[in-house]
């Protein structure tokens, strides 16, 4: 297959209208595309920085096969490929002039692109992180259920959660799409932080969640700031969140999670969270950003 078969724009609008579709036919495997392309149609190109986003679409007899986007200088995101897929991919943005700083993608693309990536451009993969996607399935209360109530984060909460936005970015080395001010005050807007607080109304963790998109919401972040860690405050932000989403309406609640954190994955599953696969981001050292 030839490198131009890959229909390349800097349009969110034109991606959506050729490769919305087949990102919806599987709205969990593809929450990242969903979630971040909504972010761009809703707040405009420059929503994850100054640079244009950038997306690409593989179509096969005039069927979508496969997508990427780009949001610089973040890595590269990916829909499944097949090793050949991956080649081609890294065949025509190696033509393209635009070295990467890594890749992220099921673990399978991931691993393929990496390597395919390496061979064109000579560029050294290491694996940064190794993923979990999560689904919801029946709700369950963390056991112990830690003493408290659940409440949306509304605007006597914004200094918090700007406090707690840096702390996750800095603990994570999470890249968000605006400052920590933008963040806080669009999730208070729309209701998306739920908050643990004690019985003496001091918020201890916090669970966001993303837009619904395609019936699928995410959850994140989850914050626990460490001092209160060990009890169980996440699990129960975690599990009054995705209770709300599906109340909601969401046919899918998912979550990600770092396959590092034994503790993290261990609470998931008990609160009735169940896998649907494993991604990897791979990290592409001698690569610069994409200009």
């Amino acid at each position: 297959m030839h490198p131009d078969h890959w229909h390349v724009t800097d349009e969110v609008e034109s991606f959506l209208s050729r490769a919305g579709d087949f990102l919806r036919s599987r709205p969990a495997l593809h929450t990242l595309p969903l979630t971040v392309t909504e972010t761009l149609r809703t707040h405009g190109p420059h929503a994850y920085g100054d640079e244009a986003p950038a997306f690409g679409i593989l179509e096969r007899a005039g069927e979508v096969r496969a997508t990427y986007f780009r949001t610089p200088p973040r890595h590269l995101n990916v829909t499944p490929l097949t090793p050949d897929e991956s080649d081609t991919l890294a065949a025509h943005l190696a033509a393209l002039g635009h070295p990467l700083p890594g890749v992220g993608a099921d673990r399978d693309t991931a691993a393929s692109f990496a390597g395919a990536w390496q061979r064109h451009t000579g560029a050294t993969p290491a694996l940064h992180q190794r993923q979990r996607l999560y689904r919801l399935g029946t709700p369950l209360a963390p056991e112990p259920r830690p003493e408290g109530r659940s409440r949306i984060a509304d605007e006597r909460d914004r200094e918090q959660l700007i406090r707690w936005h840096d702390e996750f970015a800095a603990a994570t080395g999470a890249a968000h799409s605006t400052g920590a001010a933008s963040w806080a005050d669009t999730r208070i807007a729309g209701g998306r932080v739920t908050l643990w607080e004690t019985p003496d109304g001091a918020p201890v963790s916090m669970a966001g969640v993303t837009p619904m998109v395609a019936g699928q919401i995410r959850v994140a972040p989850v914050y626990t700031p460490s001092h209160l860690r060990g009890h169980g405050y996440a699990g129960a932000a975690t599990t009054e969140a995705g209770r709300a989403a599906l109340a909601a309406g969401a046919a899918e609640v998912l979550l990600f999670t770092d396959l590092a954190n034994p503790t993290s994955n261990g609470l998931y599953q008990r609160i009735g969270y169940r896998p649907v696969t494993d991604f990897a981001v791979y990290d592409f050292p001698h690569a610069s950003d994409l200009s």
